[in-house]
């Protein structure tokens, strides 16, 4: 979010829209690799939609094609692209992979949801932890 902020405030509209377009289309194809992955690896799992995986597969040829296009044709939107993706990693580490984090921490994080949820309007459970219930 604040990366985001800074390119708003420091960049165009256009340049914003490239990074974003860059992103999306990066998570998509990560997305599509998931899929192929899964129906490899755990082919009897329920899905409750199942496709012949020539349609996955073609998408991924065409998603390459145009994301190694994307990346000769502009290196420098694609590179800060990627590094908006990776400022997402810390978040990671500090909010899901972090296990015994003191509780001032865990505290500061959910204030920090709860703040985030009220701000964008959303449907939150209660501000409080499921501990303290």
């Amino acid at each position: 979010c604040l990366a985001t902020l800074i390119i708003m405030l420091v960049g165009d509209t256009y340049t914003l829209i490239n990074y974003v377009s860059f992103i999306n289309y990066l998570c998509y194809g990560v997305t599509i690799i998931g899929l192929i992955a899964l129906r490899w690896k755990k082919p009897k799992i329920f899905r409750p939609i199942k496709v012949n995986l020539l349609i996955p597969t073609t998408y991924l040829a065409f998603w390459a094609f145009l994301l190694i296009f994307s990346l000769y044709s502009e290196p420098i939107v694609c590179g800060v692209g990627l590094i908006i993706i990776l400022t997402g990693v810390p978040v990671f580490f500090l909010g899901v992979y972090w296990r015994n984090k003191p509780k001032c921490v865990n505290r500061l994080i959910e204030s920090m949801t709860c703040w985030g949820q009220k701000l964008c309007f959303v449907v939150y459970p209660q501000c409080g932890s499921a501990e303290e219930e």
